[in-house]
């Protein structure tokens, strides 16, 4: 990941506390926050406070039972508004669109390769999601993965699965599954690239919104943290992930919703492609826009707009009317 040239803070001997989920992942995240903060301010110290999340303690429920909004964020969030911490690092596919009064995305780290990927059992290295047999155990959490991999691979048996990425990682060698579905990204931080088997392409699985870069949460206003914060933001990602929150935001989806993107950036022509789908997979509404990277949000909202007039909210509205059933 790329920074530009540190501004000028003045405020000496200042520590600064980072709040971040206790996960494995989301420490190796929030270190490389810390340690390239540091690199830029050498007279500030830096602290990190971990908790649990109620997306981290419930784990025999699937998610979309219990709701989606704040799940893996209010702690965090708590403990800024209480003046208890400066930030908090996210995986910008956690944080909710809409954010406490009070707090803001202060910026948007370089992304990782925001692409799902498969990772299988052993017994399946000669194989792919095509060429898996009939009835083969997929796990993945996301409704979002789930739709879409039932619209292609309709001969697939699909598992929820829950934890951690090496708690998946664990359920998967033991052989409960013979293949599940995680984010490249997580993989290739935690340094377990030579586990994924497949990427799957933008054709197969839209990835979530986000997905790949890192959101850094802060009090609003706090000019201070905004000015540290701004030596990590980049202005590529920023643009494609202002795009995605916007869509996301206007079609008020969670993370429990089949709501999928892609975004690319030529030149000042950011492309934006979306879609929704229903859990069986059999309806899936896709549409793609194009236009200034300056205009990201409102291009996020066209695009929203464009499949709701499609019959997206339909698909919408019957996903949340199961979800709270």
């Amino acid at each position: 990941m790329q920074s530009t040239a540190s501004p000028t803070v003045s405020t000496p001997q200042r520590t600064i506390r980072i709040v971040s989920r206790k996960s494995q992942l989301a420490l190796i995240q929030t270190h490389w926050v810390r340690d390239e903060l540091q690199r830029h301010f050498p007279n500030l110290g830096f602290e990190i406070v971990t908790m649990e999340t109620q997306g981290d303690k419930v784990l025999d429920v699937s998610l979309s039972k219990i709701g989606d909004k704040g799940l893996f964020t209010q702690e965090l969030e708590d403990t800024m508004l209480r003046g208890d911490s400066d930030f908090a690092v996210h995986s910008l596919k956690d944080l909710p669109t809409r954010l406490p009064e009070g707090l803001m995305l202060g910026c948007i780290t370089e992304r990782e390769d925001p692409a799902d990927a498969l990772v299988v059992h052993e017994k399946n290295r000669d194989k792919t999601l095509a060429t898996l047999p009939e009835g083969a155990v997929i796990g993945t959490s996301s409704l979002r993965r789930l739709a879409q991999l039932r619209h292609h691979y309709p001969h697939l048996t699909f598992k929820d699965i829950r934890g951690n990425l090496n708690t998946r990682l664990r359920k998967l060698d033991e052989g409960g599954y013979d293949g599940i579905i995680l984010a490249a990204a997580g993989l290739h931080r935690m340094d377990m690239s030579d586990r994924i088997h497949e990427i799957l392409p933008a054709e197969i699985s839209l990835h979530a919104v986000g997905q790949g870069a890192l959101g850094i949460e802060c009090r609003t206003g706090d000019a201070e943290i905004l000015q540290l914060l701004s030596v990590l933001s980049d202005a590529t990602t920023t643009a494609r992930c202002l795009a995605e929150r916007a869509f996301l935001r206007e079609l008020e989806g969670g993370c429990q919703v089949p709501i999928g993107v892609n975004t690319s950036l030529d030149g000042d022509t950011l492309t934006l492609t979306g879609l929704v789908a229903s859990l069986d997979g059999q309806r899936v509404i896709k549409d793609t826009v194009a236009g200034p990277s300056a205009e990201a949000e409102a291009l996020g909202s066209q695009l929203a707009q464009s499949l709701r007039g499609q019959g997206a909210q339909a698909i919408l509205d019957e996903i949340n009317a199961t979800n709270r059933a």
